[in-house]
């Protein structure tokens, strides 16, 4: 072992101090790695914890909508009762009184409506009740949905 240690040479046949300097530079790559890792790991968990705070700062400047949105008000809206055919020109020349001339146009395929002034509104449910006051003035009370009127009661009459 003395000759070791005089010699400088171990009994693989290489320098002690050459394998010194290959351990130095392993422990030294080694070290740098964990160290880039740690660095690197670190880096991320703060970009996340950035994210999740702008995230959450959005999420209450722009809380979500209702998922309820509340019912649409009833409305009573007074007009002729019609038939999305003729409207309120029934034709003279088919000798039918606008009664018989709507439920004919319902029959055959026709929406019944609503005329009021400029106004006409499609209306939807309720036929029995409408086919009562075809061609005649009424009140319709129901939902209003653009140019939809979803109807919950009709009553004839000039009603306003």
């Amino acid at each position: 072992m003395t000759l070791v240690a005089e010699s400088g040479w171990d009994s693989v046949g290489g320098s002690v101090q050459q394998n010194r300097s290959w351990f130095a530079l392993i422990t030294f790559c080694a070290t740098t790695a964990l160290v880039a890792a740690l660095g690197l790991a670190l880096l991320f968990a703060s970009a996340t914890v950035a994210y999740a705070v702008a995230h959450s700062l959005q999420a209450t400047a722009n809380p979500p909508a209702d998922a309820n949105p509340p019912a649409p008000a009833t409305r009573r809206i007074s007009g002729m009762i019609t038939d999305s055919k003729c409207a309120a020109k029934h034709a003279k020349s088919s000798r039918k009184s606008p009664a018989e001339c709507t439920r004919a146009c319902v029959r055959g395929g026709a929406k019944y409506t609503l005329v009021d002034g400029d106004k006409v509104y499609t209306l939807e449910g309720k036929e029995d009740l409408l086919d009562r006051v075809a061609g005649e003035r009424a009140a319709v009370e129901g939902t209003l949905d653009g140019s939809t009127i979803k109807v919950a009661s009709v009553s004839s009459g000039n009603a306003q």
